[in-house]
């Protein structure tokens, strides 16, 4: 598995990808359609018609990798926002690995503690 740091971002690739395609393939279609810079460092997910396949394409410091997932039963579920990319965050990613629908689950605020020092005088 891998861990990407804070600051990289996940794009969805909204539109079936053949899954024949590898390094190359992939990485012209981060730069002709998503129109990303491939060598970001961002990581770039597609899925294939069925959705029983996906491929992560990234760039580390040294080269491309891919990271590939096929699904032996059931499919992978994320919601069709009407164009070529989306910005997933790294749950995001993580609960469309696990098959778990993002539709009917709702993600409430949390509060956070604010951690300022009490002054007292």
């Amino acid at each position: 598995m891998f861990f990407p740091e804070a600051h990289v971002r996940v794009w969805l690739y909204a539109r079936p990808t053949d899954m024949r395609k590898s390094y190359d393939g992939l990485s012209a279609l981060v730069k002709n359609t998503l129109r990303e810079d491939p060598l970001s460092g961002h990581l770039f997910v597609f899925i294939n018609r069925k959705r029983t396949q996906m491929k992560v394409l990234y760039f580390d410091r040294s080269g491309y990798c891919i990271w590939a997932k096929r699904l032996e039963k059931g499919r992978f579920h994320y919601r069709d926002h009407g164009g070529d990319k989306a910005a997933l965050d790294w749950t995001q990613l993580k609960l469309l690995l696990e098959g778990i629908q993002l539709k009917d689950s709702r993600q409430y605020k949390r509060y956070r503690h604010d951690q300022r020092p009490c002054i007292e005088v």
